[in-house]
């Protein structure tokens, strides 16, 4: 949302199949003035799909590139301020838009930072259209169902999926100040004290936007959940990986034992100490270094 954007980022937006989606950008000062001559190219920063996310989740980030970049921070069909279709969304609906988003913007091939489950997804559509990606840099990146494990068996799947207690368990579990501040404590924090009241405001603006259930409740559901394993062994496109040692959902093990199974592509794997799910959220200083040291690399001009 734009009231929760960095100073100089403005609100854009692309048509896509599903609907509007917004996205936010440098816009004006200190970051563009209006004089720029050179195009600069485009980085996609995609955030992840747990109640109340939206672009804000890497606002801590993306700021560091404004000034080589242009930055593309969406907020994805059905989360933040773009449009909100009441659907029982899929994999290939996110397939399909973050196509669109890129082929959108002009940023073919994207050079692509995403996290959770998004990446996983990210990932698993580089392995099927690697011509739309340059390089990928992937926090945490999961299907939730990783190496045969079935998140939706589990007892909050179950009861997101009986009509009625669905909507009750939103409103109680993702659309209020408290349970937005319990579960960044309890399950995407390694350390509480770094949560601030504005990253609840933000979560919980993003959570009350009207029919923002739809796009949670899938997800939680289990409806976008894959075995990411079986989509690595095909992966080209290089990538980057980073993952908080004390990540909840999808452990350092896992991710570990997935970079694996295709070494080739993967050119780095980082282990953010002290950090849960959402290190670019919680220590977004040590994601800005790392992330900074290879895109540097990748933009250098290659010497004799």
């Amino acid at each position: 949302m734009l009231q929760f954007q960095p100073p100089g980022f403005g609100q854009h937006v692309i048509r896509t199949s599903l609907g509007v989606m917004a996205y936010y950008t440098p816009t004006s000062a200190p970051w563009r003035t209006g004089n720029e001559q050179e195009p600069y190219p485009p980085l996609i920063f995609l955030h992840s799909l747990g109640g109340g996310s939206s672009a804000y989740e890497w606002s801590k980030v993306y700021p560091a590139f404004a000034p080589a970049f242009r930055v593309i921070a969406p907020d994805l069909i059905g989360w933040g301020q773009s449009t909100h279709p009441v659907r029982d969304y899929q994999i290939d609906d996110y397939l399909l838009m973050l196509t669109e988003l890129i082929e959108g913007t002009g940023s073919k091939p994207a050079t692509v930072v995403a996290s959770s489950l998004t990446a996983g997804i990210t990932l698993r559509l580089a392995t099927q259209r690697p011509d739309l990606f340059q390089q990928l840099y992937l926090v945490c990146p999961s299907g939730y169902g990783d190496f045969g494990s079935d998140y939706s068996r589990g007892i909050a799947a179950q009861l997101a999926g009986i009509p009625g207690l669905d909507r009750l368990l939103y409103g109680a579990g993702a659309a209020n100040e408290t349970a937005v501040r319990s579960f960044l404590q309890q399950f995407l924090f390694a350390e509480r004290s770094r949560i601030t009241d504005e990253m609840v405001a933000a979560y919980v603006a993003s959570a009350q936007q009207l029919n923002a259930e739809y796009a949670a409740l899938a997800s939680l559901k289990g409806n976008l959940c894959f075995d990411l394993a079986l989509y690595m062994e095909t992966l080209t496109v290089p990538t980057v990986m980073l993952w908080g040692d004390k990540a909840w959902f999808s452990t350092l093990k896992t991710g570990q034992r997935l970079s694996k199974l295709n070494p080739r592509p993967i050119k780095a794997f980082h282990t953010i100490p002290n950090s849960g799910v959402l290190p670019h959220l919680e220590t977004p200083e040590l994601v800005i270094g790392l992330l900074q040291s290879h895109l540097r690399y990748h933009q250098e001009p290659e010497t004799d």
